[in-house]
């Protein structure tokens, strides 16, 4: 399938990009590595009248440090992070679960702020933004503002953010020390998964993240519990997550997915 015909603009200018925004409103798409975004074009599920291409800007192409939090921009790539030296120190859940997310090939053009724009619930990377309690950074021609990981998304491929903006960053706390797990089943490596769990080492226990159950990744606090404490509250959020049954598994056995990995990867991070 071909996509619908659109015009292509390439940003030569952050300010340059946010006008053609501001000018288009929801008549426009910000493309970084198009590989979530040129499906849906393809497919025509997405008919944009214009397309802002932001991969040439470098002020968008850092991954730096800042007073314990790490900042991601939005042309920063898939791959190019998983080379960062510091990433297995700095941002340990993302250096578990990079390699889940996609294939070598997409992961080369693909974004880290790309995947979370996108907003698919059984993607790897809403997943440990969400987890490790990250926020977004959005910037309009009218304002920049702040979004925490839990605010940001709505519904399924839906997020808060409007139609002027684009996301200019993400921002993630280090997890320098800190204990952190993850682990997916999917049909095969790379494959969407079926249900992904983020966990990771907090004051008073963990917090664990579940993806690819509900409409929206979703993260919970479990303090310190042992026993069928655990296992009770293991079941209340897997029920909690309403799971459904679809072609790649029932909803049963995304239960009792969330229950079994849910225990391990807090027993890995609490031990």
């Amino acid at each position: 399938m071909k996509p619908a015909a659109f015009d292509y603009v390439r940003a030569e200018s952050l300010d340059e990009a946010l006008e053609v925004l501001r000018h288009e409103g929801s008549d426009a798409r910000v493309i970084a590595g198009g590989q979530s975004l040129m499906p849906m074009l393809n497919m025509r599920l997405s008919k944009p009248r214009v397309l802002v291409d932001i991969m040439r800007l470098e002020e968008l192409r850092k991954v730096e440090p800042r007073q314990g939090r790490i900042v991601i921009g939005a042309a920063v790539r898939q791959a190019e992070l998983l080379e960062w030296p510091s990433l297995a120190r700095e941002l340990t859940l993302l250096s578990l679960a990079l390699p889940w997310t996609g294939h070598v090939q997409t992961r080369s053009r693909g974004t880290i702020c790309g995947s979370v724009a996108h907003a698919d619930p059984s993607a790897e990377l809403p997943l440990t933004l969400l987890a490790l309690d990250g926020e977004i950074i959005l910037r309009s021609a009218r304002r920049q503002r702040r979004v925490a990981a839990r605010d940001f998304f709505r519904g399924v491929m839906a997020t808060d953010r409007n139609d002027d903006e684009l996301i200019e960053m993400v921002e993630l706390p280090t997890t320098n020390g800190k204990r952190c797990a993850f682990r997916e089943v999917a049909r095969r490596h790379g494959d969407f998964a079926i249900v992904a769990c983020a966990a990771v080492e907090t004051d008073r226990g963990a917090r664990l993240a579940i993806g690819g159950v509900a409409d929206t990744p979703v993260a919970r606090e479990f303090d310190r519990l042992g026993g069928s404490a655990l296992d009770d509250a293991l079941n209340a959020l897997a029920w909690d997550l309403d799971a459904r049954d679809d072609f790649h598994a029932t909803a049963r056995y995304r239960r009792d997915l969330v229950r079994m990995i849910g225990r391990d990867l807090i027993a890995e991070v609490t031990r």
